[in-house]
């Protein structure tokens, strides 16, 4: 799985370099042995941010991409999508976001839901949606993000705070600072691997050949 999403990775517009960031032996192990560039960090990290930040200073770039291991269906495209969003000098971090077309997923808690505001920035990001009372789309959040390199070490150093603690959403640190993500909405999709079933699911998808 691991080689699957570096290679895809590689492979998106804008993308100079992919490494892996880990502090399992196994998993660098793996990524050597099929020729990838990985880094060791420290176990004590919370967060894939903390992680990525750790590498991140000794990289000479402009942006960081943070993309998943357990993203096996990522698109090159959406990386791109994600990396586009930061032609706005405003935007200091982007993600992806899909309109949810599985009905399931709205109340499924391993897929988390995103709303925005009307300039595409992330006003809330939550497992279970506290209210839903309308009939537009809801949209779940694809667990992918670009940083402007010196956000995302702004970032790392800002102490935890309450809802990413209780959510164990990373990306909340942000929102609940009071910066902005803009969430880029995607026409792909992507399924995060945290359960048999997603894995099940990724299967299927990956035996049709399809990612839609």
């Amino acid at each position: 799985m691991i080689e699957h999403v570096y290679r895809r990775a590689a492979a998106a517009r804008g993308v100079d370099a992919a490494v892996v960031a880990t502090d399992d032996d196994r998993i660098a192990a793996a990524v050597v042995q099929f020729g990838g560039i990985v880094r060791l960090t420290q176990v004590s990290h919370r967060s894939g941010t903390d992680r990525i930040a750790e590498v991140a200073r000794d990289l000479a770039c402009n942006l960081v991409v943070n993309v998943q291991g357990d993203e096996p269906l990522i698109e090159p495209q959406m990386i791109t999508e994600a990396i586009d969003a930061l032609h706005d000098a405003g935007v200091m971090m982007s993600t992806l976001r899909r309109r949810i077309t599985h009905a399931p997923d709205i109340h499924d808690p391993n897929v988390v839901k995103v709303i925005v505001d009307r300039n595409g920035d992330a006003l809330l990001f939550a497992r279970l949606l506290p209210f839903r009372r309308h009939d537009g789309p809801s949209y779940k959040h694809i667990g992918l993000y670009v940083y402007r390199r010196d956000f995302l070490l702004k970032v790392a150093a800002l102490p935890p705070t309450p809802l990413e603690v209780s959510e164990s959403l990373e990306q909340l640190r942000v929102l609940e600072h009071g910066f902005r993500i803009r969430a880029v909405e995607t026409q792909y999709d992507s399924i995060g691997v945290d359960t048999p079933e997603d894995l099940e699911r990724v299967r299927r998808q990956m035996a049709v050949g399809t990612n839609a």
